[in-house]
């Protein structure tokens, strides 16, 4: 089984938080006493964190799903709980995030380092000290924890390389990154030896150095769907330099120079930019070669022309270099709509959506008098009874908030 790969599904939970605790004083002079519960721990969060340590999502193929650790809840005594520690979840760099459902970009990860919140751990409530009040001597409620926030990922790994060796099936280019680098890919006389990227670095001297990255074997059609290599043009796309490598000794009787269009036209359909790389094509197993070839040419078996090879590709990538800056890591954030706002579901239903009246519903207790008249004051604050009235709100409506759901009634 592969120990490479390069898609999976990610399911992130933040640590729910913990509840408020509703306690009063019971020593000292004090008549009845006085609140004095404490609050909830805010749940831990869930990031995503690039480590050049991670080599690939297969952590995530079998056991998708992560949660941070739930706040504890309050005690009495004003005792707070302690909050929920967050989760870092590590994936290789070139790690890219998106909604599983709608397919939005969240978070590229380009960089070891770089930091993606992926899903915020829910409010603690608070504890019935914080609701005293002079018109409210004693509450007898407390505020619930927050629900931890909850998504489907999908992620994907983009390798992150200086040189992207680019060429049909059985081309050499698993004997080349064998010849030129410490890596030791699996190699073979038949075409799709390579199942998976291979990465080596190709060290020059002292001072340079370089990834290459050998991406399987493309064939036509391949930008389509068609064969094994579509599956791994997306590593093509943080290379800074391409290496199109072309078949001298072809078995089929494709020439070099039909080779080389093919090669770039896929890469030109699959992203047009792509073709805007600094890149240069080389022919391979010139000791065998039984076509014309009036372009740079190498033999990873005799070694001939393999060290000037390294020389130019070298020069294009501390050029490249030079040019383009290191790939930076793109976060996008989104905030939640704060406040309020109402969704018509059906002809007498409605829905309240926002972070502020959602979570008027989340934290409290619905079960006592007195919370109920907490949340119709937090409701009115909000002013959801004149979202609800200009949005066409009739008596005996149903609302929903969140899962909760109550009657409209006209003036309360």
């Amino acid at each position: 089984m592969s120990g490479f790969v390069d898609e999976v599904q990610l399911n992130v939970r933040g640590g729910d938080g913990g509840a408020g605790c509703v306690a009063f004083r019971r020593e000292g002079p004090v008549a009845l006493g006085g609140p004095n519960g404490g609050d909830g721990g805010n749940g831990g969060d869930v990031w995503l964190v690039a480590d050049r340590n991670v080599a690939s999502l297969l952590a995530f193929r079998d056991h998708p799903h992560r949660r941070a650790v739930n706040g504890v809840h309050g005690k009495g005594k004003d005792q707070h709980g302690k909050r929920g520690e967050p989760l870092e979840v590590h994936v290789p760099e070139g790690t890219v995030a998106y909604d599983m459902y709608t397919g939005e970009l969240l978070a590229d990860l380009a960089n070891h380092g770089d930091r993606w919140l992926a899903a915020h751990g829910g409010r603690g409530g608070r504890g019935n000290a914080k609701f005293w009040s002079n018109k409210r001597r004693a509450p007898s409620f407390a505020e619930q924890g927050e629900h931890g926030e909850e998504r489907w990922l999908r992620l994907e790994l983009k390798l992150m390389a200086d040189v992207a060796l680019v060429g049909f099936p059985n081309v050499g280019k698993s004997t080349l990154i064998s010849v030129i680098s410490a890596a030791k890919p699996k190699i073979a006389n038949y075409p799709f030896t390579t199942l998976e990227p291979n990465l080596g670095v190709v060290r020059v001297d002292e001072d340079t150095d370089f990834v290459v990255a050998d991406i399987p074997g493309l064939i036509e059609g391949a930008s389509e769907g068609k064969g094994l290599g579509h599956q791994f043009l997306r590593h093509i796309e943080r290379a800074r330099v391409l290496c199109v490598m072309v078949d001298l000794a072809p078995v089929d009787g494709v020439g070099p120079r039909e080779q080389e269009t093919v090669l770039l036209r896929e890469l030109g359909e699959y992203q047009p930019d792509l073709l805007e790389r600094p890149r240069l094509t080389v022919g391979t197993k010139a000791d065998m070669a039984t076509e014309d070839w009036d372009g740079e040419s190498i033999s990873a078996i005799t070694h001939q022309g393999v060290r000037e090879l390294v020389g130019r590709l070298a020069s294009l990538v501390h050029e490249a270099r030079q040019e383009q800056p290191a790939n930076e890591g793109i976060v996008i954030i989104r905030p939640q709509a704060e406040g309020a706002r109402v969704e018509r579901l059906g002809d007498h239903e409605f829905r309240l959506v926002g972070r502020q009246v959602e979570r008027v519903v989340a934290l409290n207790d619905i079960t006592t008098p007195e919370a109920q008249a907490y949340i119709d004051h937090q409701l009115e604050r909000l002013q959801v009874p004149k979202l609800l009235a200009r949005a066409g709100a009739m008596d005996g409506d149903v609302v929903w908030i969140a899962d909760f759901s109550f009657e409209y009634q006209q003036g309360k």
